[in-house]
């Protein structure tokens, strides 16, 4: 995050976003392969990694053990020779391996140097920032991706020029952003609205009404790992918003769920104040937390 900012702040702000198309499903087994017999020389090492690639994957879907089936992606990816088995412990390994084949050639294709295009990426999401000519490195990145028979999604790769439109990238919102002290627009991060939404939706489905035989115990345990996680990631530039608009969400919907398990009527705000929340019940609150960090604000 703090690579893309830093070139956004340097004149590098027309932005390729980028979007592949089911990327670990199209990586060429035999071209994988041959990226990592470059690294390894042990056949006994190569035997296995080939051997992890045409792995089944057996899926019980809750069922009992004699019910298990293989996966219908696993027999596809073995019969069309391609794919890396997700959630294996090797598959983010092997991605970044493969991924390393089409940032390698950007460079030495001269790409990088001719448009001042650089490629920021975390396994298969990639943002190329460029100082000029975005238009030019977005036609040269779909013929590469082409030659490495990987798919990139049209419809969802745009460019987008820095800061009159913004872009998302890994869960962050990059774009103008406002000082609170005294309004000043700079460049920065934020979490994203899909960010921010699939946490309330976490938060919820924590607090269902339906869960009401769980402990009150165990349901807060579960929400301070999700908030602390969550936060954890979540900590660059401007946070306060979202940590509020979310602290706001969790403690109405806890307040809720506690009325509901004990049969109180009303929605519980007087009784249980965000004070009882935090201090008997030991729900973590994220807004006094001061995560708005400086470099996103230079």
């Amino acid at each position: 995050m703090r690579a893309v900012h830093r070139l956004l702040n340097t004149g590098h702000t027309q932005v390729v976003d980028a979007d592949s198309s089911g990327y670990f499903d199209s990586i060429p087994h035999a071209k994988l392969m041959k990226c990592v017999a470059r690294r390894v020389v042990d056949r006994h090492i190569l035997r296995l990694t080939k051997a992890w690639l045409l792995a089944a994957v057996e899926d019980d879907d809750g069922k009992e053990e004699q019910e298990k089936r293989v996966t219908t992606r696993s027999r596809t990816n073995r019969d069309n020779k391609r794919g890396t088995p997700q959630g294996a412990p090797i598959s983010s390994l092997l991605s970044n391996l493969y991924m390393r084949r089409f940032l390698e050639g950007w460079r030495r294709l001269g790409h990088q140097k001719k448009w001042s295009a650089c490629i920021v990426n975390y396994a298969d999401d990639f943002v190329i920032c460029c100082k000029h000519g975005a238009d030019n490195a977005m036609d040269a990145m779909g013929k590469m991706m082409n030659r490495l028979k990987l798919t990139v999604n049209e419809e969802k790769t745009h460019l987008c020029q820095i800061p009159r439109e913004r872009f998302d990238f890994l869960g962050y919102t990059f774009g103008r952003c406002y000082a609170r002290k005294n309004g000043r627009a700079y460049i920065g991060t934020k979490p994203s609205r899909k960010s921010i939404k699939r946490m309330v939706d976490s938060v919820s489905e924590v607090t269902d009404r339906r869960k009401g035989w769980l402990p009150a115990e165990e349901v807060v345990r579960r929400l301070n790992r999700k908030l602390t996680g969550w936060a954890n990631y979540f900590c660059l530039g401007p946070v306060s918003p979202a940590y509020h608009l979310i602290d706001t969400h969790l403690q109405d919907r806890l307040r809720r769920w506690w009325c509901k398990k004990h049969k109180v009527a009303g929605s519980g705000t007087s009784r249980f104040p965000a004070q009882y929340l935090v201090e008997e019940l030991g729900l973590v609150k994220l807004a006094p937390r001061t995560n708005d960090l400086p470099w996103a604000k230079a």
